[in-house]
């Protein structure tokens, strides 16, 4: 077997110095992608969503620098809660950060349209229990016909939030968060979106805003779309689709070096010794599942700035059938032995 070190996290370096040049570097990157955008446009009015999470954030903040570019851009950002799933810490750093960083803050509860169009639909307004994605879809798609309509009102262009990670798994609803007219985030792994938001609070030179980024940084990763508990976050994503950190893991080593899934397995087993074998093999098998079922939703991406050596976007760094079957490399998976490497 081989006895070479390999990085947990390979999208961030571990030196520090490094680390902090590269979240600056891909900030900037994605302001001058969105400048470069506003200026084709000729659209001034940037209109984004806020949740209080890590992507929302970070966009907000691609938003804010490329501002600083184009000072005639104006930020509009709406927060829509959810009454029952939106807990108070998010709901409180959406609006705080709105308040720090956008020009115009709009509050949109979609409570009440959420349960008109499931009543329509003959859909009980309650959810139903783990599956009922009619329920939780029907949420992130009122939040993209907000947007939608909003930016069309106000001449605006709708920034898109999700990154890279979330469209390699399709943790995304489709023509939901999915869909937006320029998605800053759509290069960017979650386990760099997390530090770019720490960078940020660091630089920012705004005490104020750099707790609400670090506070955000703490927040369980969650779309919020099943009810509460004691007002407490209760649908953590991580819990449903795995570690961030695993999934990034597997993504950059299949599509930066073209690894076959043992090989993968193998070098993750190297990066994660505290995991047994059956356990990175079985979170590979969930990887390779979602990633190869969830094709279509990438293959309608919205244009957005290539910031690395990994993207997905259909137009140039990524060409896959959205019918591939994934039985050779679960095949690759079960039948290994990745001791003979």
């Amino acid at each position: 077997r081989f006895d070479c070190p390999v990085p947990r996290n390979p999208f961030v370096p571990a030196d520090d110095g490094e680390r902090d040049a590269r979240c600056r570097r891909i900030l900037q990157i994605q302001a001058n992608g969105l400048a470069t955008r506003v200026r084709a446009t000729g659209i001034r009015n940037l209109v984004i969503g806020i949740s209080g999470g890590l992507d929302s954030t970070l966009a907000l903040l691609v938003c804010a620098e490329a501002r600083k570019i184009l000072p005639e851009i104006r930020i509009i950002g709406y927060t829509m809660p959810s009454e029952g799933n939106t807990t108070g810490r998010t709901f409180h750093n959406a609006v705080r950060l709105m308040e720090l960083l956008a020009d115009e803050r709009y509050e949109v509860p979609i409570r009440e349209g959420v349960e008109l169009h499931l009543r329509q639909l003959g859909h009980e307004k309650d959810y139903q229990g783990e599956g009922d994605v009619t329920y939780e879809n029907a949420q992130a798609r009122m939040r993209t016909y907000i947007l939608m309509d909003a930016a069309n009102m106000r001449g605006g262009l709708v920034v898109g939030t999700g990154d890279l990670s979330e469209l390699a798994l399709g943790w995304c609803t489709y023509n939901g968060d999915h869909m937006s007219m320029y998605a800053v985030n759509s290069s960017v792994p979650k386990t760099l979106v997390r530090f770019i938001c720490r960078t940020y609070a660091a630089m920012c030179g705004d005490a104020e805003l750099g707790g609400v980024l670090l506070d955000i940084c703490e927040t369980p990763i969650t779309p919020e779309l099943t009810p509460s508990v004691g007002g407490q976050i209760a649908q953590k994503t991580e819990e449903k689709i795995g570690s961030y950190d695993l999934n990034d893991f597997f993504l950059f080593y299949t599509l930066r070096y073209g690894f076959e899934p043992l090989k993968t397995v193998a070098f993750a087993c190297r990066a994660y010794p505290e995991l047994t074998e059956a356990e990175v093999r079985d979170a590979a098998r969930k990887f390779f599942r979602r990633f190869f079922s969830q094709q279509f939703k990438r293959s309608c991406l919205p244009d957005g700035p290539k910031v690395g050596s990994v993207t997905l976007s259909p137009r140039g760094d990524w060409r896959m059938p959205s019918d591939a079957k994934v039985a050779l490399w679960l095949q690759d998976l079960e039948q290994g032995n990745h001791d003979k490497l």
